[in-house]
This record gives structure tokens, sequence and C-alpha cells, in this order.
């Protein structure tokens, strides 16, 4: 046996199969949780049948509870929003940093590259190619009010609107997903403990996190992926079938749509059938390197000395709102704030659950202080060129009264593609932004399916193909049936249950925080001695 292949085998970690194998049963050849699984697909049910018999009450209901929470708790989010990024920064400067995740001498089982591809594709390769355009163009434009009430369109206005869409995308959303990762991580794989959420209760209330509190927080999980999933796979055929009519003509229809849903789905069950290295680390790489490419043109396009330019000012913009858009007291521009940072927030935590984990199982073998420097910072550099280079160029377009961004924002869907259409070989670039869109909702899908698979199957992580492709399959069921049938109504109803359900999460993430920071201060004297 090759000596590389041998040292992996006997430094990886036992597998914990057995973890909650007694409270397994067998349900139509899957391998399942015997409560976990039932009462999450009975929950989901539920919840779409409630969503789509009556689309426009169940919005309301469910808009009222986001609202709630929002307008609410919005200085909750900002001040738990601020303190896992502290958090983070706090572990790579102590000594709870040289804790590596995994048993014994693990070493990474993945290079760096298909590393950070992996959980860039997974944590927000879609909302990048979404909001990389419109984000920045709303708030120079006003589109929907302003960053602390910078005047419109103005020199002001265009620094305000490169530090705020930053700020939505650098440190804080990378430090829910990296906490979750680190909890889960650590717990499975440095003291043997299911692969979930609940084993970060197990410094707090013992043996009782396998128990029914234990059972609720992971169909808490599997709900929350399966619906942030399907609303944000939803509303990515939305923008897909749009920007295909806009270039080529399709017809931007239902069935359109409903195609790109049915496309990205079966795509899914093939690459989460495959396995981590046949499909999510392999599309992930494809899909980097058509991001990549995808950039490289736009900066080309766009003018390399503007965005060398830019990207300073970027910088410099990101640093000088960081502290006013991290305060929550006295701030005057209540609507923007709210229907901004307060959303993204409470949407990051909504996928913190199924990206965390994800991060956590392919973050093996590497340090505290090496996953926390790879989930937040590099991923803000990514975040910092890319916004530069795509809002950076729209707000330009806009300014400048150049094509159909001198108007603003007239459908946010569109908005990508009418960048695009701006700079050469439109229709050959924005038919690759359309493939980009479709793989990064097959690797989001992907990694959520696998995190759903192991939760409903109390802990195991090596099931059968057949039963993630199950689970592949619920994911896309679930968006057809609250797309088809209820519709964008629908479909935003799911989204803002989701919403509503990432404050009790991040309350949950304040109490398993501090679990893990004492676990890691014991491991760290431990190791010492």
């Amino acid at each position: 046996m090759d000596a590389k292949v041998s040292a992996r085998i006997k430094t990886r970690p036992p597998h914990r199969s057995a973890v909650a194998s007694n409270e397994n049963i067998q349900i139509l050849g899957l391998d399942v949780h015997r409560i976990v699984c039932p009462a999450a697909v009975l929950m989901i049910v539920a919840l779409v049948i409630y969503s789509v018999s009556d689309p426009a009450s169940a919005g309301h209901f469910l808009n009222k509870a986001k609202d709630w929470t929002i307008v609410n708790f919005d200085w909750f989010y900002i001040i738990a929003g601020n303190a896992f990024v502290a958090f983070c920064l706090l572990l790579v400067l102590s000594p709870a940093g040289n804790v590596r995740i995994g048993r014994g001498e693990t070493r990474p089982e993945y290079g760096i590259v298909s590393y950070f591809s992996m959980l860039f594709a997974a944590g927000m390769g879609v909302g990048l190619l979404f909001w990389g355009v419109a984000e920045p163009l709303a708030y120079y434009t006003g589109w929907s009010h302003t960053p602390l009430n910078v005047p419109k369109e103005t020199p002001e206005a265009v620094h305000a609107a490169m530090g705020a869409t930053l700020f939505h995308w650098g440190l804080h959303p990378w430090a829910v997903y990296c906490i979750v990762a680190l909890i889960i991580g650590y717990f499975a794989y440095n003291r043997g403990l299911q692969n979930s959420l609940r084993s970060g209760l197990e410094p707090l209330i013992g043996a009782a996190h396998k128990g029914w509190i234990g059972h609720v927080v992971d169909i808490f999980t599997i709900l929350l992926t399966t619906f942030g999933l399907s609303t944000s796979l939803g509303l990515g055929a939305m923008q897909a079938a749009a920007g295909m009519h806009h270039v080529f003509g399709t017809p931007n229809s239902f069935a359109m749509q409903a195609g790109f849903i049915v496309f990205v789905s079966v795509l899914s069950a093939l690459g989460v059938g495959a396995g981590m290295h046949a499909g999510i680390k392999l599309l992930s790489n494809i899909n980097m390197a058509l991001a990549l490419g995808l950039l490289i043109f736009v900066i080309i396009g766009a003018g390399v000395v503007s965005f060398i330019a830019g990207l300073g000012s970027s910088t410099a913009d990101y640093a000088e709102y960081f502290i006013p858009l991290a305060n929550w007291a006295g701030r005057k521009d209540s609507e923007w704030f709210r229907g901004w940072t307060v959303f993204y927030w409470a949407w990051w935590a909504s996928w913190a659950p199924f990206v965390g984990m994800f991060i956590a199982s392919i973050s093996r073998g590497r340090t505290v202080r090496q996953i926390v420097i790879s989930v937040m910072i590099a991923p803000t550099l990514v975040a910092l060129l890319w916004m530069t280079a795509f809002g950076g160029a729209a707000i330009h377009q806009a300014e400048s009264g150049v094509g159909e961004l001198a108007g603003g924002i007239k459908d946010v869907t569109l908005t990508l593609f009418w960048f695009l259409e701006a700079l050469p070989f439109a229709q050959l670039t924005s038919f690759l932004a359309v493939i980009l869109l479709a793989i990064f909702m097959v690797t989001s899908v992907n990694s959520g399916c696998l995190v759903v698979d192991t939760l409903a199957s109390g802990g195991k992580e090596t099931t059968s193909g057949f039963q993630k492709v199950v689970w592949a399959a619920v994911v896309g069921v679930v968006t057809l049936v609250l797309f088809i049938v209820g519709g964008d109504d629908a479909l935003k109803a799911a989204q803002a249950g989701a919403i509503a359900l990432g404050l009790p999460f991040m309350a949950l993430m304040f109490v398993l925080m501090l679990g893990l920071f004492k676990a890691l201060i014991g491991e760290h004297k431990k190791r010492a001695w």
C-alpha cells in the first residue's frame, strides 16, 4: 500500500456511523433517524401545503413574522454580527487557534484551491453573481433608499455604495459560517460526537443533547436548509429565464423557469450521487475557473486602470464605512438599515447551518486559525475584487449614461445582463453568466443535500448515493411545487419564513459560541501538557 495512503487511513478519525445507529430505521431502503427524518419530512410537507394552498395569506403571515423580527430585533442582529466577527478574530489571536480539527495528526484532505472553491461556491457564489451589479447600483441611485441617508447620485454616494456592499458581503457573513463550521467540526471530529449543531450543546447540557433538544435542533436545521435552498433556486430560475429571454429571445415563461429548476436538480442529483471528489469538488473547481474568466473579461472590458484605481478606493470605502454601518444605535436610515443590513444578517443566519456544516466536512486537518483565515479573509478579498469590477463599472455606466443602466434599476433580474450588454461580446458573456448561475446553484444544492442527508440519517456521513440523490430530488420537488402552484408569492413566503427563523438561530449561536471557546481553550491546555 502507498505510504501516503496508509498514513491518511491511520490519521483519519474513526467513522462515527454508530453514533445514532440504535435510533435509525429503514424506510424504503433509506437509513434514517427514526424521529428526526419523519418529523422533518412531515413539517416540510405541511409548510409547502400551507404556502401553496393560500399564497397570499401565507405570504402575509410569514412576512409579518419576518418584519416583526427585523423591526424589533434589528439591534440584536447587528450586535450578534459584530460579536461573531470579533470572536473569529479572537480565535486567530488566541492559543485556541492552534487546535487542529481532527484527531491525531489528521492532515487536510483538499488542497487550498479546491478547498476555497468548494466553500465559496457553497457559501455565496450565486449571491455575488446576482447582486454584484444590482446592489452597488441600487445604493448609488437610491433604488431602495441609501445607506446612512447619503444623497443619491453624488460622489459621496459612490463611496457609500461600495462601502455598504462590501460590508454586506465581507467579514460579517463569513464569520457566521465560520463559527458554525468550527462548532460542528470540533465536536464531531475531535470529540467524536454527532455531525450536527446539537453536539455544540454537549459542554452546556451534557448527554441531554442526544435527546429531544438535539432532535429539535436537527429538524430546525433541515427545515432552514431545505427552504433556504428552494427559495434561492426558484429566484435564481427567474433571473436565468429573464436573462436568456433578454439575450437570446427565448420565452420568459413558467416552462423555462421550471426547466431551469429541473436542470439544476438533475445536475445536483448526479453530482451528489457521484460523491464529494467526483461531484462537488469537480463542479466547484470548474465554476471558479469560469467565474475567474468572467471577472478578468469584465476588468479588461471596463478598463484595467479604472479597476486598479477602484480597488484601492473600494478598500478605503469598506474601512471608512465599516464602523458607521456596524452601529445599531441612533440610525437615521432605518428603512435602508432594516431592509438591507438586518435582512442580510437574517438571511446569512438561515443559510449558516448547512453552509457551516459543509465547510466543517471539508476542513478536517486544518487548525482553527487556518480555517478562520481561509473562510473569512479569502472570500472577503474575492468579494472586494468582484464588487469593484462589476459594481464599480456599473456605477460608472450609470454616471456616464451608458446603456440601460443609465436609467437606474428597472428590473433587478436583468441588471447583470444590461451591464454586460454595454461591454464587448455581450451574448457570449451573458450566456456564461447563465451557466455560472446554474452551476453555482448546483454546488449549493449539492452541499445542502449532503448536510440534510447527514442530519436525517442521525449523523452518518457514508450513506448510499441513492439516499443523497433522494434529498436532491426533495429540494427540486419542493421548489417546483412552490414555484408552479404558488408562484413568486409562495417562494417569497417561504423565504420570509426562513428569515424569521434566523432570529432563534442567532440566539442559539451565541450559546454555542461560548461552549466552543471553553472547549477549545481546554483542548489547547491539554495538548500543551
